[in-house]
Formats: C-alpha cells, sequence, structure tokens
C-alpha cells in the first residue's frame, strides 16, 4: 500500500516545521517542493526537499504526478500567501480538497480586495492605486496625510510604510519604484489613510472565528509587530462586532474554506477593515497554547479530506514579545535565553541570531532577532510573567562604521 503523503508548495521561516511536525504526528510524510530548498534550515534534517519552480504551475503539476507513482498523495497545502492560489489550482487538478484559486488572486490583490471589501458596504480606510510618483502624491493630498504605502500585493509588511509628511512620501515612492524593492508582479502602490485605533488578528477557519488576538508595533514608520496577547481582552459586544465584520469579511471576498487571518483597528467608528489574508495567521503558537486548538493541524486534516475540530480544550491566557534591534550593526552578543526559558509559565524563548550576525533593519517582518511566549490562567500573571522574561535577555550590537567625508 503506497505511503501516504502531504505535499507542501514552498516552506515558511516561521511556520513550516509546525507543518511537518504536524504531518507526521498525523501519519503523513511531509515532502516540500520549493525553488530553494536550502532556505529553510529544518528540511534536511525532517523533512523530504524537491527543487522545482513554485511559479511555475505545469511544472509543479508534472513534479506531483511523478510523485503519485511512489505515494498515495493526500492533500497539498501551504504556509506561504504567494502561492495559497498555486495551491488551490493544483488541488482543482488532483481533485484534492483546497481553496477556491480565483478568490485567493482576488484577496491578494490588496486593491482588488479594498474593492470588493468596499462594495460590499464594509468598514475600510479611504484608499487610492497609484503606479507613479505623480499618481502617489495625487492620493496623498486627496486622502490627507498621514498615509500608508503599501505594495498590492505582498505580505509580512514588506515595503509598508506611514508617511507623516509629502518627503516621506517621496522618499519611500523612490524607494518602492527606484528598483530596491523586489516586485512580484507589476508595480502597484497601495496609498490608504492611517485607521489609528487599538489593533486586532482574527483566526478564521472556514466560516468560523477562531479567535481574536490584541497585537502592538514596534516605532513607526514600520509596522513591525512587537507584542501580542491572546485572547484580546473585549467586551462581549466587541467580541460580537469583529466576529460579524470577519464573516462579512469572506462573504465578500469569496473566502470561507480553509483558513484566513483578518486585521482589524479599532478606530472611533468603530473596527475598520484592515486587510484580509487568505492562509493561516503568521504565528498561531499563542492561540494553540490557549485553547489546545492546533490550528495548524486543523488545516492539514482539512486538506486532506479529514474531520477537524475547533473545540477549546482549555482556556489559558497567552502573550509574547518580539525581541527586535534598535540600531544596525554587529550582533556582538546575546545571551539570558536559557535564564528567561527557565521563568515559570514561560513556554517558549526563541532566538534567530547568533553573535557576529550583521543586524541591517529591513522595516518588517525580518527584523525580528527572537521572541518569547508566556501563559498562565491569569491576563495579569501572563503579562508579569512574559516581561520578567523578557527583561532577562539583553544583547550589544556594534554600529558599522561610518564613512568619513
Amino acid at each position: 500500500m503506497a505511503r501516504r503523503a502531504l505535499i507542501l508548495v514552498e516552506g515558511h521561516t516561521g511556520m513550516g516545521l509546525l507543518y511537518v511536525q504536524a504531518a507526521q504526528r498525523l501519519g503523513l510524510h511531509p515532502i516540500t517542493l520549493s525553488a530553494d530548498p536550502a532556505q529553510y534550515e529544518y528540511l534536511s534534517a525532517e523533512c523530504a526537499a524537491i527543487r522545482v519552480d513554485t511559479d511555475d504551475l505545469d511544472a509543479l503539476i508534472r513534479e506531483c504526478s511523478r510523485l503519485c507513482a511512489t505515494y498515495d498523495i493526500a492533500g497539498i497545502t501551504c504556509a506561504r500567501e504567494s502561492v495559497c492560489a498555486t495551491v488551490g489550482k493544483l488541488c482543482q487538478h488532483f481533485d484534492l480538497p483546497g481553496p477556491n484559486p480565483a478568490s485567493i488572486e482576488r484577496c491578494c490583490d490588496k486593491f482588488t480586495q479594498r474593492q470588493l471589501l468596499g462594495e460590499a458596504g464594509l468598514p475600510i480606510p479611504a484608499y487610492r492605486m497609484a503606479a507613479n510618483a505623480k499618481d502617489v502624491e495625487s492620493a496623498a493630498a486627496e486622502i490627507g496625510l498621514p498615509v500608508i504605502l503599501k505594495p498590492a500585493v505582498g505580505s509580512g509588511s514588506i515595503g509598508v510604510r506611514l508617511c507623516r509628511n509629502i518627503d516621506e512620501v517621496a522618499e519611500h515612492t523612490t524607494y518602492l519604484l527606484g528598483g530596491k524593492h523586489i516586485w512580484r508582479s507589476s508595480p502597484k502602490i497601495l496609498v490608504e489613510e492611517f485607521a489609528q485605533g487599538p489593533f486586532y488578528g482574527v483566526d478564521t477557519m472556514g466560516n468560523e472565528v477562531v479567535g481574536v488576538h490584541a497585537l502592538d508595533f514596534g516605532p513607526p514608520p514600520h509596522f513591525v509587530f512587537r507584542e501580542g496577547i491572546f485572547p484580546a481582552a473585549l467586551t462581549d459586544e466587541e467580541h460580537r462586532r469583529i466576529a460579524d465584520l470577519s464573516l462579512s469579511c469572506l462573504r465578500a471576498l469569496g473566502l470561507g474554506w480553509g483558513p484566513a487571518s483578518i486585521e482589524f483597528r479599532w478606530t472611533k467608528r468603530g473596527p475598520v477593515v484592515i486587510e484580509v489574508n487568505p492562509r493561516l495567521g503568521g504565528f498561531p503558537q499563542p492561540l494553540h497554547l490557549a485553547y489546545g486548538v492546533d490550528l495548524v493541524t486543523e488545516q492539514i486534516k482539512l486538506v486532506t479530506g479529514d474531520e477537524w475540530n475547533l473545540r477549546r480544550r482549555h482556556s489559558h491566557i497567552v502573550a509574547w514579545r518580539s525581541l527586535l534591534p534598535d540600531r544596525d550593526g554587529i550582533l556582538d552578543w546575546i545571551d539570558g535565553d536559557s535564564r528567561a526559558a527557565a521563568v515559570p509559565g514561560v513556554v517558549e524563548v526563541k532566538l534567530y541570531v547568533e553573535p557576529k550576525t550583521r543586524i541591517v533593519r529591513k522595516g518588517d517582518y525580518r527584523d525580528e532577532m527572537g521572541y518569547v511566549i508566556a501563559a498562565s490562567p491569569s491576563r495579569s500573571r501572563t503579562e508579569a510573567i512574559l516581561q520578567r522574561a523578557v527583561d532577562l535577555i539583553d544583547w550589544s550590537i556594534t554600529p558599522f562604521p561610518t564613512v568619513s567625508q
């Protein structure tokens, strides 16, 4: 009898290992198809990997067809937004459970997403699309400063910046259009109103809201997640409004199959939709620790046609903090992680960097040097545990030498 395999299209530096381990726990043989398997350190030890151009649907079909001769392919899935639509097309080709690729493609274009949400009457920031510097400047003037400039297609806050005056608008436009930003499609810049207020992230699976995170960012003008707590401290009415709006987003975008991650700001006019991502949120551990619901495992069950279960096993409060550098330079040392991990209530301490690493902040998720997660039955206790652990971690960065004139 052929071994049941799970095909993972591309890996994920943060969550990829979680998918591999969950597949193995379910008795599946995970196989990652990647344009560059070497970028995922966990693959060599944990998972078979095959090099293939993941932007080439025909090449992926050929590789999966070849694997069918050896394995019973139980499902195909991914953790990366950039290949979600491709996965949907592969699932259709091989008659496997999967998302609607057309809906995924519409959602991944932030301008099209904005249009669909607006047509459905849902609360969104004012926005304009621009393809050149003149259009960007005109859009910023129409909307009113400050504005956010972001690529119409992308993820991880790459290329996203808050612009507080016209000089910052011009500077970031030059960065995006001047060859420094890598575009996956034709350059299109979304210029949008800066909706201000507390930030929330919602995890959904199918047509069910699983939980709401309260999130906060590091210093502007970038949007790098600094910390979060789950579940968010909301009143019943606030939770109902966010949950109802989340499901309305899924309907407007033709989603509702598989996982989605929806971001809101709670403004003076209530919750405003910032973004809908047709994939699992980038940090599923807090929900798993708080409720005992492993969305990675449940996603794999869904794509393999097995019965999935979102029932809560327990209820804890989970908080996390990213370790973000305050300067560029050479990381001389970083320590205290073992002491932090020993604090009662600390669930995980993860470091991504080692001494002598070059630190060059990019203003997106790649700036994170590590994180700390804490959990307990009490919100105040969890926050105190996290702070105590973070205070034990320290580092030193020597700035790069300045070039003398």
